[in-house]
């Protein structure tokens, strides 16, 4: 029986949260260090803005920098992944016929951010299509490097996938595109937290991930890695005090991405806490009995959908999220409704032509959850035609 840490989250007590995915959830000894960084700068903005606040932020870039094993001058906070990526996809060098490798089966907003670039440069963002069901790794490693050309000069790749939900081998990957020569841009969005990051060994160019999600802090907490060979090519997205600053640091990494004059960069601090609690906590284990909970309910969950799994349900390919296709006319519809009448907080997701529903599971859930949901499901198959059979 998973170990009940639902006193430490805020989110309320009469919504039954299947979608820890999307936003994650803040946890209360975060949260309140979260507001002390903000009434601190509010009691003396000047100081904090500009000389606490960049002490606090070389601290929690050493603390992240450990966590994922890498050197924390290769770590600059950004709100989110999203920005992240617009940040390598700007700047990377594309000339006209240069090819991204991709999947089919990336994040919309990334998918928009490098095909308004690639627009842009006369160059190709190549989704390359993969057949579900996944059988192995190796087929997986298969399918994706067929698309593979002499033009290709980037891979890019989820960790995690959102609508899908999968676990994809970029280690695998990226070691094979090493071997080819080619850089690595790994969307790491769904990754610290919910599995292991190491990007020493990972040994991707470019990391993006979310703290905001699996690593409980508030909202608004990313970062974007980038290997030190590689960050003079990437300028920032605002040019602010950081270009030609009065008083350079020795990473022009940090002075063109950090330094962007007044704002509220209090969330980025909490990441030593956040970290501090999960170590407390045993978050490993924790993190584990979650994936076990997934897994226990994915043939269930499938077979009231009339689906299959995307994937072998293990390790290898499952974590913390579990995706079906679900035959619907109207997910927005149905998933308002599930939430309506209900109170279930589950996303029902468009991909291309298809439909998912993906449940994910954190420290606050238990099989009781997932009794709900598939109670809700058997109800509106029986009452209205949400779900098509």
């Amino acid at each position: 029986m998973m170990k009940d840490l639902s006193q430490y989250f805020l989110l309320r007590k009469d919504i039954t949260m299947l979608n820890f995915g999307s936003f994650g959830a803040c946890v209360k000894p975060v949260f309140e260090r979260y507001q002390q960084y903000q009434l601190e700068m509010e009691q003396e903005p000047v100081l904090f803005i500009t000389g606490t606040g960049p002490k606090y932020l070389q601290n929690s870039r050493k603390a992240l920098g450990d966590y994922l094993n890498c050197d924390a001058g290769d770590l600059v906070y950004v709100a989110n992944p999203s920005y992240a990526v617009n940040i390598v996809a700007k700047n990377f060098p594309l000339q006209p016929g240069d090819e991204i490798l991709t999947t089919d089966l990336e994040y919309g907003a990334c998918d928009r951010t490098w095909n308004y670039y690639c627009k842009k440069s006369g160059a190709v963002y190549k989704r390359q299509p993969v057949k579900l069901p996944l059988t192995s790794k190796e087929e997986f490693v298969e399918q994706f490097f067929s698309g593979l050309t002499e033009k290709t000069k980037l891979v890019f790749i989820s960790h995690l996938t959102s609508t899908t939900g999968l676990r994809l081998p970029v280690e695998e990957i990226t070691a094979k595109a090493k071997e080819k020569g080619l850089l690595v841009f790994v969307d790491g969005a769904h990754g610290p937290g919910q599995v292991e990051v190491n990007l020493r060994e990972l040994n991707a160019d470019f990391y993006t991930g979310a703290c905001h999600k699996w690593m409980l802090t508030p909202k608004g907490s990313s970062f974007l890695y980038a290997k030190k060979e590689l960050q003079a090519m990437l300028d920032p997205l605002v040019v602010s005090w950081g270009y030609n600053a009065l008083f350079p640091s020795p990473s022009q990494f940090l002075d063109y991405h950090q330094m962007q004059g007044t704002r509220d960069f209090s969330a980025f601090l909490t990441v030593p806490d956040a970290i501090e609690f999960m170590e407390e906590h045993n978050w490993k284990s924790v993190a584990a009995e979650c994936r076990q909970l997934v897994h226990h309910n994915a043939n269930e969950f499938c077979k009231r959908l009339g689906s299959t799994p995307l994937a072998p349900v293990n390790d290898d390919f499952i974590a913390q999220l579990f995706s079906a296709e679900i035959k619907t006319k109207e997910p927005e519809k149905l998933h308002d409704h599930l939430f309506e009448a209900y109170k279930i907080q589950v996303p029902v997701m468009r991909h291309g032509d298809k439909v998912y529903l993906r449940y994910s599971i954190n420290a606050f859930n238990t099989q009781k959850d997932m009794d709900t949901l598939f109670d809700a499901i058997t109800d509106i198959q029986q009452k209205t035609s949400f779900i098509e059979k």
